[in-house]
């Protein structure tokens, strides 16, 4: 097989990374990063043996494929140019900087025929896939994403950079529409939310609270889920995966409350008792697997297969959504709360 000829748009933070995983892919050959500050783009070619060019649109007709990890501002333009043209396309989370511009990205790709992956990368922890494999019929999720502030994605609020995670991963594990959505936020550091305290409601009844922050001083990404038949907990970070459930014993022998009535009861032993004897605990440790270069390799094997990815334009538009309808809310509710002179203020 001929190598996949890839480019990587956009080497700062995270496309750094992007460029330093597929130069070390199999069957891939990295021929250029494009960045328009040339001191930082000629840095990461060189640490890849690829070539710095300044302007994506040079790399139209030498390319198989491309990843954008440039500014969310720019995600429409720079995708438009390689959508356009039939070029398989990765491009960072969110798919854009607003709905109107992600559903025409969508569209070129549909037209074209190419593939279009979205940079979903919780999709890709170990973590979450063992959820996925224990979770069944959500009725209640609580979602957690802090961070301190990083002077990075400052072009866009704490929904559309960090909640958005979560909102892609409730919908993958509900799978059922949402009919109501609730939010209040706070802006601290510019001119987007910071803080954002959500909640879905879904057709089927499930509830998630969803909360990110942006200006925490600590780090965390972890989820509980209440199922039909157990409970879990999820860290993020740690890859750490807790299942609670009933076991047989408690199912279907006499109730503890019961047997706790009972005279002579030993209350101290039934204690005891309760975390492991009447509620079974499942703990393990994820696989250490690097969430951003099983999602590459996906991206390269669907581009050689011509397969679908996990996460398309198509199902990222459904988080970005409500991502948008949750930004409304805030924004209104910020607006109506601000005294007159913070409104003129931040107006002017």
């Amino acid at each position: 097989m001929q190598p996949l000829k890839l480019a990587v748009i956009g080497v700062g933070a995270l496309g750094r990374h992007h460029a330093r995983i597929l130069s070390g892919l199999p069957d891939v050959e990295l021929i250029a990063v494009v960045d328009s500050n040339a001191q930082q783009g000629r840095q990461i070619a060189e640490s890849v043996g690829a070539r710095w060019v300044s302007d994506h649109r040079t790399l139209i007709d030498e390319v198989d494929a491309v990843t954008i990890a440039v500014p969310t501002a720019f995600h429409h333009r720079v995708a438009t140019d390689f959508l356009e043209n039939g070029i398989p396309t990765l491009v960072e989370k969110p798919l854009a900087a607003d709905l109107s511009e992600a559903v025409s990205l969508v569209k070129a790709a549909e037209r074209t025929g190419a593939i279009l992956q979205v940079g979903h990368v919780e999709r890709f922890n170990p973590a979450f896939q063992a959820v996925e494999r224990l979770c069944d019929q959500p009725r209640y999720i609580r979602a957690e994403r802090f961070s301190p502030f990083s002077f990075r994605s400052t072009d866009i609020g704490v929904i559309h950079d960090m909640m958005i995670h979560d909102l892609d991963l409730v919908m993958a594990l509900v799978k059922s529409p949402v009919t109501r959505v609730e939010a209040f936020g706070v802006t601290l550091m510019g001119e987007h939310e910071d803080s954002v305290q959500a909640r879905l409601t879904f057709e089927n009844g499930c509830v998630a609270d969803l909360s990110a922050s942006r200006i925490h001083p600590t780090s965390r990404r972890a989820t509980t889920i209440w199922t039909k038949s157990r409970c879990i907990n999820v860290d993020f970070s740690s890859r750490e995966v807790t299942s609670y459930s009933p076991s047989a014993r408690l199912l279907y022998g006499m109730s503890p409350v019961e047997r706790a009535r009972q005279p002579g009861a030993d209350i101290e032993r039934l204690k005891q008792e309760v975390f492991g004897s009447l509620i079974e605990v499942h703990q393990e440790t994820a696989s250490s697997q690097d969430a951003l270069t099983a999602e590459l390799q996906e991206f390269v094997d669907c581009v050689r297969n011509q397969t679908a990815p996990t996460v398309s334009g198509a199902v990222a538009i459904q988080s970005l959504t409500i991502a948008e309808r949750l930004l409304g809310i805030v924004q209104a509710t910020a607006e109506l709360e601000a005294p007159a002179a913070f409104r003129q203020a931040r107006a002017a």
